[in-house]
Protein backbone atom coordinates (compact mmCIF):
# COMPACT_ATOMS: atom_id res chain seq x y z
CA UNK A 1 0.00 0.00 0.00
CA UNK A 2 1.35 3.41 -0.98
CA UNK A 3 1.44 6.19 1.65
CA UNK A 4 -1.22 8.42 0.05
CA UNK A 5 -3.72 5.79 -1.02
CA UNK A 6 -7.20 7.02 -0.12
CA UNK A 7 -6.25 10.69 -0.61
CA UNK A 8 -8.02 12.53 -3.43
CA UNK A 9 -6.47 15.59 -5.07
CA UNK A 10 -8.35 17.87 -7.49
CA UNK A 11 -6.15 20.15 -9.55
CA UNK A 12 -6.87 22.99 -11.97
CA UNK A 13 -3.40 22.92 -13.43
CA UNK A 14 -1.29 23.66 -16.47
CA UNK A 15 2.34 23.94 -17.58
CA UNK A 16 4.90 22.64 -15.03
CA UNK A 17 4.75 23.82 -11.40
CA UNK A 18 1.36 22.48 -10.28
CA UNK A 19 1.50 19.33 -12.45
CA UNK A 20 4.93 18.55 -10.98
CA UNK A 21 3.58 18.87 -7.43
CA UNK A 22 0.54 16.70 -8.08
CA UNK A 23 2.55 14.11 -9.99
CA UNK A 24 4.64 13.59 -6.86
CA UNK A 25 1.42 13.05 -4.90
CA UNK A 26 0.19 10.59 -7.53
CA UNK A 27 3.48 8.69 -7.31
CA UNK A 28 2.78 8.22 -3.60
CA UNK A 29 -0.64 6.73 -4.32
CA UNK A 30 -3.00 9.72 -4.23
CA UNK A 31 -5.86 9.84 -6.70
CA UNK A 32 -5.19 12.98 -8.73
CA UNK A 33 -8.00 14.38 -10.89
CA UNK A 34 -6.61 16.87 -13.38
CA UNK A 35 -9.22 19.32 -14.68
CA UNK A 36 -8.54 20.72 -18.16
CA UNK A 37 -10.16 23.12 -20.59
CA UNK A 38 -12.22 21.76 -23.51
CA UNK A 39 -10.40 21.28 -26.83
CA UNK A 40 -7.09 22.86 -25.79
CA UNK A 41 -6.54 21.21 -22.42
CA UNK A 42 -3.28 21.83 -20.61
CA UNK A 43 -1.20 23.81 -23.11
CA UNK A 44 1.82 21.65 -22.20
CA UNK A 45 0.17 19.00 -24.37
CA UNK A 46 1.35 21.01 -27.36
CA UNK A 47 5.01 21.49 -26.42
CA UNK A 48 6.19 18.72 -28.78
CA UNK A 49 5.26 15.29 -30.10
CA UNK A 50 8.23 13.31 -28.83
CA UNK A 51 6.57 10.46 -26.92
CA UNK A 52 4.43 8.51 -29.37
CA UNK A 53 2.78 11.73 -30.53
CA UNK A 54 2.51 13.21 -27.03
CA UNK A 55 4.55 16.04 -25.52
CA UNK A 56 7.47 14.77 -23.42
CA UNK A 57 6.84 17.41 -20.72
CA UNK A 58 3.19 16.43 -20.50
CA UNK A 59 3.92 12.72 -20.19
CA UNK A 60 6.63 13.35 -17.58
CA UNK A 61 4.40 15.58 -15.45
CA UNK A 62 1.05 13.81 -15.68
CA UNK A 63 1.61 10.10 -15.28
CA UNK A 64 -0.77 8.23 -12.97
CA UNK A 65 -3.43 10.97 -13.09
CA UNK A 66 -7.04 11.02 -14.21
CA UNK A 67 -8.09 13.77 -16.62
CA UNK A 68 -11.44 15.53 -16.76
CA UNK A 69 -12.49 18.20 -19.25
CA UNK A 70 -14.77 20.94 -17.92
CA UNK A 71 -15.76 24.30 -19.35
CA UNK A 72 -15.86 26.19 -16.06
CA UNK A 73 -17.55 29.17 -17.67
CA UNK A 74 -20.68 27.03 -17.75
CA UNK A 75 -22.80 26.64 -14.60
CA UNK A 76 -23.27 22.91 -15.16
CA UNK A 77 -19.51 22.35 -15.25
CA UNK A 78 -19.07 24.38 -12.07
CA UNK A 79 -21.61 22.17 -10.35
CA UNK A 80 -19.72 19.06 -11.42
CA UNK A 81 -16.44 20.45 -10.09
CA UNK A 82 -18.10 21.49 -6.83
CA UNK A 83 -19.39 17.95 -6.30
CA UNK A 84 -15.93 16.49 -6.95
CA UNK A 85 -14.30 18.92 -4.52
CA UNK A 86 -16.79 17.89 -1.82
CA UNK A 87 -15.09 14.48 -1.75
CA UNK A 88 -11.52 15.75 -2.10
CA UNK A 89 -8.76 16.11 0.48
CA UNK A 90 -6.61 18.58 -1.46
CA UNK A 91 -7.31 21.28 -4.05
CA UNK A 92 -4.42 22.65 -6.14
CA UNK A 93 -4.46 25.38 -8.77
CA UNK A 94 -1.99 27.43 -10.83
CA UNK A 95 -4.30 29.29 -13.18
CA UNK A 96 -3.96 32.98 -14.02
CA UNK A 97 -4.01 35.06 -10.79
CA UNK A 98 -7.61 35.64 -9.70
CA UNK A 99 -9.12 33.14 -12.14
CA UNK A 100 -10.33 30.61 -9.56
CA UNK A 101 -11.85 33.41 -7.48
CA UNK A 102 -13.83 34.68 -10.46
CA UNK A 103 -15.04 31.14 -11.11
CA UNK A 104 -16.21 30.74 -7.52
CA UNK A 105 -13.40 28.42 -6.40
CA UNK A 106 -11.06 30.82 -4.65
CA UNK A 107 -9.15 29.69 -1.57
CA UNK A 108 -11.25 31.60 0.94
CA UNK A 109 -14.54 30.38 -0.53
CA UNK A 110 -13.38 26.76 -0.59
CA UNK A 111 -12.10 26.87 2.97
CA UNK A 112 -15.47 28.21 4.16
CA UNK A 113 -17.40 25.56 2.24
CA UNK A 114 -15.10 22.65 3.08
CA UNK A 115 -13.41 22.98 6.48
CA UNK A 116 -11.32 19.83 6.00
CA UNK A 117 -10.02 20.73 2.52
CA UNK A 118 -6.33 21.60 2.07
CA UNK A 119 -5.97 24.37 -0.53
CA UNK A 120 -2.73 25.05 -2.41
CA UNK A 121 -2.33 28.07 -4.70
CA UNK A 122 0.70 28.19 -7.00
CA UNK A 123 1.52 31.51 -8.64
CA UNK A 124 4.30 33.69 -9.93
CA UNK A 125 4.45 36.27 -7.16
CA UNK A 126 2.21 35.12 -4.31
CA UNK A 127 -1.16 36.30 -3.03
CA UNK A 128 -0.04 39.71 -1.72
CA UNK A 129 2.23 42.53 -2.82
CA UNK A 130 2.35 44.75 -5.91
CA UNK A 131 2.89 41.89 -8.37
CA UNK A 132 0.21 39.52 -7.05
CA UNK A 133 -1.95 39.93 -10.18
CA UNK A 134 0.88 39.42 -12.67
CA UNK A 135 1.59 36.26 -14.59
CA UNK A 136 5.05 34.72 -14.53
CA UNK A 137 6.98 31.99 -16.27
CA UNK A 138 10.23 30.19 -15.64
CA UNK A 139 12.62 32.21 -17.82
CA UNK A 140 11.24 35.53 -16.59
CA UNK A 141 11.80 34.58 -12.96
CA UNK A 142 15.28 33.24 -13.68
CA UNK A 143 16.12 36.63 -15.17
CA UNK A 144 14.58 38.59 -12.29
CA UNK A 145 16.63 36.83 -9.62
CA UNK A 146 19.76 36.87 -11.81
CA UNK A 147 19.98 33.09 -11.89
CA UNK A 148 21.00 33.35 -15.54
CA UNK A 149 24.22 35.05 -14.40
CA UNK A 150 25.37 31.70 -12.99
CA UNK A 151 25.34 29.92 -16.36
CA UNK A 152 26.67 30.94 -19.74
CA UNK A 153 29.30 33.68 -19.79
CA UNK A 154 29.43 37.26 -18.44
CA UNK A 155 28.77 38.46 -21.98
CA UNK A 156 26.00 35.95 -22.69
CA UNK A 157 24.05 34.84 -19.61
CA UNK A 158 21.91 31.77 -20.27
CA UNK A 159 18.83 30.11 -18.88
CA UNK A 160 19.39 27.10 -16.67
CA UNK A 161 18.68 24.10 -18.86
CA UNK A 162 15.74 22.73 -16.86
CA UNK A 163 12.69 24.68 -15.70
CA UNK A 164 14.25 25.28 -12.30
CA UNK A 165 11.80 27.91 -11.05
CA UNK A 166 8.79 25.77 -11.96
CA UNK A 167 10.25 22.59 -10.51
CA UNK A 168 11.41 24.24 -7.27
CA UNK A 169 8.01 25.86 -6.84
CA UNK A 170 6.29 22.53 -7.42
CA UNK A 171 8.53 20.83 -4.87
CA UNK A 172 7.74 23.45 -2.23
CA UNK A 173 4.03 22.99 -2.94
CA UNK A 174 4.36 19.21 -2.74
CA UNK A 175 6.21 19.27 0.59
CA UNK A 176 3.74 21.82 1.94
CA UNK A 177 0.80 19.56 1.02
CA UNK A 178 2.44 16.57 2.71
CA UNK A 179 2.99 18.64 5.86
CA UNK A 180 -0.62 19.87 5.75
CA UNK A 181 -1.94 16.30 5.44
CA UNK A 182 0.18 15.23 8.41
CA UNK A 183 -1.00 18.22 10.44
CA UNK A 184 -4.64 17.53 9.60
CA UNK A 185 -4.26 13.93 10.72
CA UNK A 186 -2.74 14.95 14.04
CA UNK A 187 -4.64 18.08 15.00
CA UNK A 188 -7.63 18.51 12.64
CA UNK A 189 -6.10 21.89 11.71
CA UNK A 190 -6.38 22.80 8.03
CA UNK A 191 -3.76 24.65 6.04
CA UNK A 192 -3.70 27.06 3.14
CA UNK A 193 -0.52 26.75 1.09
CA UNK A 194 0.81 29.42 -1.25
CA UNK A 195 3.89 28.62 -3.33
CA UNK A 196 5.23 31.21 -5.78
CA UNK A 197 7.98 31.00 -8.36
CA UNK A 198 9.72 34.25 -7.44
CA UNK A 199 10.11 33.57 -3.71
CA UNK A 200 11.08 29.94 -4.16
CA UNK A 201 13.73 30.53 -6.80
CA UNK A 202 15.15 33.47 -4.82
CA UNK A 203 15.73 31.15 -1.89
CA UNK A 204 17.06 28.36 -4.09
CA UNK A 205 19.49 30.52 -6.05
CA UNK A 206 20.73 33.02 -3.44
CA UNK A 207 23.43 30.78 -1.97
CA UNK A 208 24.74 29.81 -5.40
CA UNK A 209 24.77 33.41 -6.61
CA UNK A 210 26.63 34.50 -3.49
CA UNK A 211 29.20 31.75 -3.96
CA UNK A 212 29.67 32.72 -7.59
CA UNK A 213 30.23 36.35 -6.65
CA UNK A 214 32.79 35.37 -4.02
CA UNK A 215 34.83 32.62 -5.64
CA UNK A 216 33.76 32.56 -9.29
CA UNK A 217 32.61 28.94 -9.45
CA UNK A 218 29.92 26.56 -8.28
CA UNK A 219 30.74 23.26 -6.58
Amino acid sequence: MLPLEGITVVSLEQAVAAPFATRQLADLGARVIKVERPEVGDFARGYDRTVKGLASHFVWLNRSKESLTLDLKQDGAKEVLARIIERADVFVQNLTPGATGRLGFGAQILRERHPSLIVCDISGYGSSGPYRDKKAYDLLVQCEVRLISITGTPETPSKVGVSMADIACGMYAYSGILAALLRRGRTDSISFISSCLRAVISRSSSSSATLRNQVGCIF
